[in-house]
């Protein structure tokens, strides 16, 4: 099968995800700074979803793009990511809601490790269908950034019931981990 349909779907869905997410930043009904101090929590974690949600859509296009084809096993694969991305905008607005409480910070956590997960398994669908020897194979080889992102979600999320400030911190650090550039899928498919 083309991958063109599974593309553009995923695009549309991830662009929802992140229309969702922005239509919960409801404006204060003061002009003054103090009322926009009230919503920071629901801001930071809007932006801490975005960069998120951001990220994902990036590395699913390299992906993507690595590939010439996809199977029924990549379509569920790919349909198990969308649904833990889906989940974002949920667990974002419970967490700002909330300002950064220890179960909603601990359940965004868990939101976040199985779209990790469920990324992973996409990949190896991916890399599966394609060989040992494909462009995406090679470039992501042990997938040990996204290996080590896994483990941070899963010690941030006890971590949270014991400082929620400690799974929050290690949320951002997985996350400026991926925002550093990695360029493995395009450096294979340039080579």
């Amino acid at each position: 099968m083309g991958k063109g349909r599974l593309e553009a779907f995923s695009d549309g869905v991830i662009a929802i995800i992140i229309t969702i997410m922005v239509l919960e930043l409801k404006v204060p009904h003061e002009a003054s700074l103090s009322a926009l101090w009230l919503i920071y929590p629901v801001f930071v974690s809007y932006v801490l979803s975005f960069i998120y949600t951001g990220i994902y859509w990036n590395n699913h296009h390299h992906m993507l793009h690595a590939v010439q084809k996809i199977n029924g096993s990549v379509l569920w694969a790919n349909l198990h990511l969308l649904f833990w991305l889906s989940l974002i905008p949920f667990a974002t607005g419970w967490m700002g809601e909330n300002h950064f409480s220890e179960v909603p910070v601990a359940l965004y956590g868990v939101v976040l490790m199985m779209a990790g997960v469920a990324y992973y398994i996409l990949s190896r669908m991916l890399i599966k269908l394609h060989g040992k020897d494909s462009a995406l194979a090679k470039a992501v080889g042990s997938d040990f950034k996204g290996k080590i992102s896994v483990l941070g979600y899963a010690l941030a999320i006890p971590l949270s019931f014991l400082n929620r400030w400690i799974g929050l911190g290690l949320y951002v650090l997985v996350a400026i981990m991926w925002l550093i550039p990695d360029r493995r899928i395009e450096k294979v498919i340039n080579s």
